[in-house]
């Protein structure tokens, strides 16, 4: 398979998948869930130019560290001693990859509205905390060092989950009064469709072909443990 795609026969798309399923990830797990990268830093301009490096999130760093600013909080989280000795060193007490986080991506399609309407005791979540907004998402995540989710397969074919077709009422947000419907899009995205077809040919661009290694190297391969784990600030709870 890696020959393959070192070779360019087989896509982006279905290197990560084959990598997921090889890795133990499966769809039937949440907590195992597939999981793929954030790969666009762009969620604002009219028109997305993939010719563009500026566009590309830096695939070489873990997703809680692609904005600069938050790498010393990161560092100083990994340097605190535990008094006890009983905690491991970490970069992130969260996951990149989690029920939790499958669920909140995917709310607005069955089984997952009513699994996550089960992990809130029986009601939405807050409005404030539900997936609305891609570009909103993004700009939380480079704000937060703690938010640490990658994306999930779906971000790249399955145009359905950015669409409230059940109507569900999500709720309002608190400060703008908005009502928590369908997925606000990046500007460049006309719709869900369309999101879903650049984002997709994002995904297999020259530069994320070129660079996509280093992403894996964090998920699936040397950097997830040990020394390179620490160096790249890649060390999970």
């Amino acid at each position: 398979v890696f020959q393959k795609w070192v070779n360019r026969e087989i896509s982006n798309f279905d290197y990560l998948i084959q990598l997921n399923t090889m890795a133990g990830r499966t769809y039937n797990d949440l907590a195992q869930y597939p999981v793929f990268p954030w790969i666009l830093r762009d969620y604002t301009s009219e028109e997305l130019d993939l010719n563009n490096p500026a566009v590309f999130r830096d695939l070489s760093k873990p997703i809680g560290v692609v904005n600069e600013k938050n790498a010393k909080a990161v560092k100083e989280k990994y340097n605190f001693e535990d008094p006890l000795g009983i905690v491991d060193k970490f970069h992130y007490g969260t996951h990149y990859s989690n029920a939790a986080g499958v669920m909140h991506y995917l709310i607005r399609v069955e089984p997952f509205t009513t699994l996550h309407i089960q992990l809130q005791s029986g009601r939405f979540d807050c409005a404030d905390r539900q997936f609305h907004s891609i570009p909103a998402t993004w700009q939380a995540q480079m704000d937060n060092p703690n938010d640490v989710k990658e994306l999930i397969p779906e971000f790249f074919y399955f145009p359905e989950f950015l669409e409230n077709q059940n109507g569900f009422n999500l709720g309002q947000l608190q400060i703008s009064k908005e009502v928590v419907n369908n997925v606000v899009l990046p500007k460049w995205a006309h719709s869900p469709e369309d999101f879903i077809y650049k984002h997709r040919k994002a995904l297999e661009s020259e530069y994320v072909s070129a660079h996509l290694h280093e992403w894996i190297d964090l998920i699936f391969g040397y950097k997830q443990r040990g020394p390179a784990a620490v160096e790249a600030l890649n060390v999970f709870y």
